[in-house]
């Protein structure tokens, strides 16, 4: 069984900029935290990924390739709002990191994650972060993808968006 080790990070700055990017479109078939079930098109290739409950920065994650006719139709019965995002990936100090940029329902949302194969990796990676890094949000639970979806960040009031200054 697999194992994500990831942390989340507000984005401060437009450094990242520049590198490979991707376009993703998302659904949730649960948003339950034991069980995540999330249906995902890149392109034309379908994922579909059940995550468990995170303890901190890990959790259990499968994910699955699927052919895109049968993330289409998935992606049909998917609860909520669709998450629709730009993918950037980004080096910085040997690590590979991912900005996503948010667009529709959670446009003006920009979060950066670093997935790490060993938990101690992160002291090395936030020893010399990236200009562009702003604060660790890996335990504010309303940005998780899920989350969004049942409640995007376009619906946040100024309030809440100002909190996660």
């Amino acid at each position: 069984m697999g194992i994500e080790i990831e942390r989340k990070f507000l984005v401060t700055g437009e450094g990242w900029r520049g590198g490979k990017t991707e376009t993703l479109r998302q659904g949730y078939l649960s948003t339950d935290p034991d069980r995540v079930v999330r249906v995902r098109l890149s392109g034309d290739t379908g994922y579909l990924t059940v995550k468990g409950r995170s303890e901190g920065a890990r959790r259990v994650e499968v994910e699955l390739e699927i052919p895109r006719p049968q993330a289409d139709q998935l992606l049909d019965l998917c609860k909520g709002a669709r998450i629709e995002k730009i993918r950037h990936h980004a080096e910085h100090a040997g690590f590979a990191w991912v900005v996503d940029e948010f667009l529709g329902d959670c446009a003006g949302l920009v979060v950066a994650e670093l997935e790490v194969t060993d938990e101690r990796e992160f002291a090395r990676a936030l020893g010399r972060p990236p200009a562009w890094l702003g604060r660790d949000v890996t335990d504010d639970g309303r940005l998780s993808n899920a989350a969004l979806s049942e409640r995007p960040f376009g619906q946040w009031s100024e309030v809440e968006r100002r909190s996660l200054s």
